[in-house]
């Protein structure tokens, strides 16, 4: 398993290295290549995905047809669609790779055989389901409160690197924009740093 992994989760949830080995050996790899779906809306989700290396976009079509964007998972993100995950429901999220990825998945299977392994499981569960919620909450935070070019700045200042890699649509649509406004508002900030 890479170290990488069993890092993030030692300081994801704080718990020892022999309890981190035994969550890790349920996760396996994957590969998925640009445009392969790892989760399709509708369908029953059972697995949760770490991306280890690569690009997965988040997104559903609404009811006139859009694809709206709700994230863009680099290194380092988990890639599931949480309700369908834990409580059996069709997913509402596409999982598509943007680039070809390499990711470390858990099946709900053996998802549910790790609180039998790992005592502290159901409590490290509600870490990871409250840290999920914590960043949706500051993610609507951004949302309301801030202005178009404001969210611009805050993603652009955390996420320069997709600007080059993700199509800028799929950005806008991200940050609660069209297309237009996401361009007028690129434009105005590259003629500031020129």
């Amino acid at each position: 398993m890479d170290n990488a992994f069993e890092n993030y989760i030692q300081s994801y949830f704080g718990v020892p290295a022999e309890t981190v080995a035994e969550i890790v050996s349920y996760f396996r790899p994957q590969s998925l290549v640009k445009g392969d779906f790892f989760l399709k809306e509708g369908a029953h989700c059972d697995k949760m995905g770490f991306v280890q290396s690569g690009i997965v976009r988040e997104y559903l079509t609404d009811e006139h047809g859009r694809e709206v964007t709700k994230w863009i998972s680099t290194q380092g993100y988990f890639v599931v669609d949480i309700a369908g995950f834990l409580f059996q429901s069709p997913a509402r999220w596409n999982l598509q790779a943007l680039s070809d990825c390499e990711l470390l998945v858990i099946h709900k299977s053996d998802y549910a055989q790790i609180s039998q392994k790992v005592p502290q499981w159901p409590q490290l569960e509600k870490l990871f389901i409250a840290r999920c919620f914590t960043i949706l909450e500051q993610r609507i935070v951004t949302h309301l409160s801030l202005s178009s070019e404001e969210r611009y700045a805050l993603f652009f200042s955390h996420y320069r690197e997709l600007f080059n890699l993700v199509p800028l649509q799929y950005l806008a649509s991200m940050l609660g924009m069209t297309p237009e406004t996401f361009s007028r508002i690129r434009n105005k900030w590259a003629k500031k740093s020129s």
